[in-house]
């Protein structure tokens, strides 16, 4: 086992990707860029780490900065409650810590929207603590390395594994955990057959000496998400588009929208929509229509371009330039689509 341990430290220390918060062990640069990982991509994040901290390069200014502009910034990585819990822990370690970032396992796991993997992350990396870090990468490395059949879905079985790992951590704890999910990133990898001749465990693994490498890990059966149909409304008027706040609760809570109402309508619906509501239309012409997959659901969205006459003034939001777009409004990656093809067709009507 130590033999294992210190081939994933030399072999990351030698192979590792240059990534602009491993320019330093800043726990603030470690804490952004985990937090953006989760759910996403690393080829994704790099971009919006660096417009993140060239606009909020301190705790101080995460905890002090617009929710609007901090949510704009977020745009397009999804999952916004990240964002909202990293304004919260800013708020908490200037509060607590004199902006300060805690320095223990314990204070740093108290931080809102930090679970036991990034208070691992952040623990080793930046402060050298004896934690290690369990994510997706590394129960696959554990899992084909000792062809462990384990069901990884289970709590119990990620809280068993871990504390395998906690029994082989050493001094160098940074470098052990980030080689460890390094390799599930690039040699170990997810999807297609594992580059095994690469790999510096590969004298060790079980599961390449007995070719059982995509047998591991054993997952739960995903289970089939919910389809549900939406009708968006884009209500235009000259180079303006209307948009509408989500209400503080339940999905993408909180974010801008185009007006939408949870069934399918067709075009004589949304005509007698807009007869019923009083709403002065020129024209109605059907959109664009797009599916968007979140973790447990499945939207189905239709679309009609409503021209109207005159702005009401009993519209509940706000009417909107492209620009406006550009520089004030975050909007989710479900309406994306929408206000990129409303853009496109203003374009092309000049």
């Amino acid at each position: 086992m130590k033999e294992l341990v210190n081939r994933i430290i030399k072999w990351y220390q030698k192979n590792q990707r240059m990534l602009p918060w491993r320019e330093d062990k800043d726990p603030y640069h470690v804490w952004i860029s985990e937090i953006m990982l989760q759910q996403t991509r690393i080829e994704a994040v790099l971009s919006y780490y660096k417009r993140f901290m060239k606009e909020i390069p301190t705790i101080y200014d995460l905890a002090s900065i617009d929710d609007e502009k901090l949510m704009k910034l977020w745009e397009g990585l999804g999952y916004y409650n990240r964002a909202r819990n990293l304004k919260k822990a800013a708020l908490f370690i200037v509060d607590n810590y004199h902006g300060q970032f805690p320095s223990t396992y314990e204070e740093i796991l108290l931080l809102p929207g930090i679970g036991e993997y990034t208070a691992s992350a952040i623990s080793s990396i930046c402060f050298s603590l004896p934690e290690v870090t369990v994510d997706g990468n590394v129960l696959r490395v554990y899992t084909r390395l000792f062809e462990d059949s384990c069901n990884i879905d289970k709590e119990k079985e990620k809280g068993r594994i871990r504390q395998k790992l906690m029994e082989i951590v050493p001094k160098n704890s940074g470098d052990f955990n980030q080689g460890l999910m390094e390799l599930g990133e690039t040699i170990c990898v997810p999807n297609g057959i594992p580059k095994c001749d690469c790999c510096p465990l590969k004298e060790f693994c079980l599961s390449r000496r007995h070719q059982t490498s995509l047998q591991y890990p054993v997952r739960s059966q995903k289970k089939e998400k919910k389809l549900e149909h939406f009708t968006v409304f884009l209500f235009e008027i000259h180079h303006k588009i209307f948009i509408e706040k989500r209400m503080e609760e339940g999905l993408l809570k909180g974010l801008w929208q185009f007006p939408n109402f949870n069934q399918k309508m067709t075009k004589e619906d949304v005509i007698e929509y807009c007869k019923y509501k009083n709403i002065p239309f020129k024209s109605i012409e059907k959109g664009i229509s797009y599916t968007h997959v979140f973790t447990h659901k499945k939207w189905m969205m239709d679309s009609y371009i409503i021209e109207i006459k005159e702005e009401k003034n009993d519209f509940l939001g706000v009417f909107v330039t492209e620009e406006d777009f550009k520089q004030n409004y975050s909007f989710p990656g479900a309406f994306q689509p929408f206000k990129n093809d409303w853009i496109q067709r203003k374009g092309e009507k000049g």
